[in-house]
């Protein structure tokens, strides 16, 4: 079974996952105006793409013996483009950044599945990194 101390970072993560998921689909519902316009798609996209993560995290967890999180991180949404996107940067950067810590403790535990499940997260948030620090470029 799972250490508590990755049960407890995989609850982070969800409820990590459900913010941005808000965070993002908020974003898209809000924002207008032409440039607006260029980003909306992607903004939902992105956020479809992190309720799944939460929803195979939350598996996960519940296979391991944990009670998966329904309290989603602060959401921060913005008022301009350029607010949403610098926050989204951030938020995908802690995202890495806890998502490789899990990877490593999950290998140092011998979770191979979790270690496997955390990787292919890893490399989408990885993407959306890209896409929305990309998107920033241009403000």
């Amino acid at each position: 079974m799972a250490s508590k101390e990755l049960m407890s970072m995989l609850n982070d993560a969800i409820a990590r996952e459900i913010q941005v998921a808000i965070q993002y689909m908020w974003q898209h519902v809000q924002w207008k105006g032409i440039k607006g316009f260029a980003v909306k798609e992607e903004f939902e996209k992105i956020a479809i793409e992190e309720m799944k993560h939460a929803e195979v995290i939350a598996e996960r967890l519940f296979y391991l013996g944990g009670k998966p999180t329904t309290k989603p991180a602060p959401i921060f949404v913005g008022d301009t483009l350029k607010e949403m996107l610098e926050q989204d940067v951030k938020d995908e950067e802690n995202a890495i950044e806890l998502y490789k810590k899990i990877i490593k403790k999950a290998q140092e535990e011998d979770d191979f599945t979790t270690a496997r499940l955390f990787r292919k997260i890893l490399q989408d948030e990885e993407e959306h990194h890209d896409t929305f620090t990309g998107l920033l470029e241009d403000l």
